[in-house]
């Protein structure tokens, strides 16, 4: 990083090795140089074909003032707009299709104002071939006014992913409707959850407010959460930081597969009534698009519903650890490519943030890292799900899951 005219300007550098493939740390090269940021999403920034790595230009990670989405070629150095917004939009977290040129990316509202703030709950995802038409197409359709109407959603989302074979795009999500009815009351609260929408599903909304949009895909809520969780059960009020589980999802205890299923953390209260946070898994059924006992677009006064036959399950009860509950750096889940392990950090018996891993079928959390210095960073398994990459003491790391060296 640099500074500039009292901005910090956020440049993209790549080993010149692979991490995955060498044992030892190899040359740094610089590869933007731009006056503003590079900004590289948490997951996902390189093109299928392993050319391009995709980011946005915010200046720093939690300040949405970018207004474009470009990519950069890594051996060239050179920068091609993908998306440019406008009407005073922001736009940013850029990941790419898993075998498509195609980009997915958070983008904000147009013509931002008191009514209609730039806000979790009025953002949405949009999607650009970038070797095709380069349209710019809205993902998740949005209904805001009763009654709503099934496969869109009712505010916003955001952090967006492809499943691993493209069907599917992960996303958190909040609520405008519950929003407006304020933190207090009988109603359900606007809190956040993580939505799925379902690829090629386009979803027409009416048009009797200025913010309703049509989508290209049915997208549904499939976290479950509750205003006030009950101490010591595994209710949560809040539902983030999501990862798809595997490539083709795992291997269930009894040897069938679940194909699609995504880790997250959940908010828990513990039975001394302090709030911590756990591993969740809630597994996908194949209809998306069936309702269960309540409505998929919720009603004016409960948030929407997940599919029939969803399946929310913790993973992780560490209340009675001497640091108990995911913690240090804030971090995304991200599972082994086969889908057997989820990895999370947590803090040791020593009070140091390592990285460890839990079955997606449950027991007991196992350290993938025991360093003598925190890891400070997300976290990255290697394509063959035999490394993973991290900082620590202000270097990247790659630690062997075998042998458990870090290099």
């Amino acid at each position: 990083m640099q500074e500039s005219t009292a901005k910090l300007h956020v440049h993209i550098a790549v080993l010149c090795a692979c991490l995955f493939a060498l044992p030892v740390c190899a040359d740094v090269r610089q590869i933007t140089d731009a006056p503003h940021g590079h900004i590289l999403a948490g997951k996902r920034v390189w093109s299928p074909d392993g050319q391009w790595l995709v980011y946005d230009v915010r200046r720093v990670g939690r300040v949405f003032d970018g207004r474009r989405i470009e990519r950069v070629h890594v051996e060239s150095g050179r920068v091609e707009l993908v998306y440019q917004a406008a009407n005073g939009a922001g736009c940013a977290g850029a990941t790419w299709h898993p075998s498509e040129a195609k980009v997915i990316f958070l983008h904000g509202p147009e013509h931002a104002s008191d009514t209609w703030p730039y806000a979790f709950w009025h953002r949405r995802g949009v999607v650009v071939d970038v070797e095709g038409s380069r349209r710019a197409e809205t993902l998740d359709a949005r209904d805001i006014t009763a009654p709503y109407t099934p496969g869109a959603l009712r505010g916003g989302t955001h952090v967006h992913a492809f499943s691993g074979d493209g069907t599917l795009v992960s996303s958190t999500y909040e609520d405008h409707v519950l929003q407006q009815l304020g933190a207090e009351g009988l109603h359900d609260l606007n809190q956040r959850n993580i939505a799925v929408s379902l690829c090629g599903r386009p979803v027409a909304v009416k048009k009797d407010h200025p913010r309703n949009h049509d989508g290209t895909a049915f997208s549904v809520v499939v976290s479950r959460t509750v205003n006030r969780p009950r101490p010591g059960s595994d209710e949560i009020s809040r539902a983030f930081s999501d990862a798809w589980v595997g490539t083709n999802g795992y291997v269930r205890a009894d040897g069938t597969r679940q194909k699609k299923a995504i880790a997250f953390q959940g908010r828990v209260r513990t039975t001394s009534g302090e709030d911590i946070v756990e591993v969740f898994i809630v597994d996908l059924p194949g209809d998306l698009t069936a309702a269960g006992n309540r409505p998929l677009a919720g009603t004016p006064t409960t948030r929407p519903a997940p599919p029939r036959d969803t399946v929310q399950r913790r993973l992780t009860c560490t209340a009675d650890r001497p640091y108990p509950g995911i913690q240090g750096p804030r971090h995304w889940l991200r599972s082994a490519p086969d889908g057997s392990r989820i990895g999370f950090l947590m803090k040791d018996a020593g009070g140091i943030v390592q990285i460890w891993s839990v079955s997606p079928n449950g027991g007991e959390p196992e350290p993938v890292t025991r360093n003598p210095q925190p890891v400070q960073s997300n976290f990255s398994w290697g394509p063959r799900g035999r490394r993973i990459a991290y900082v620590m003491d202000n270097s990247i790391f790659v630690t062997d899951l075998a042998t458990g060296e870090a290099t």
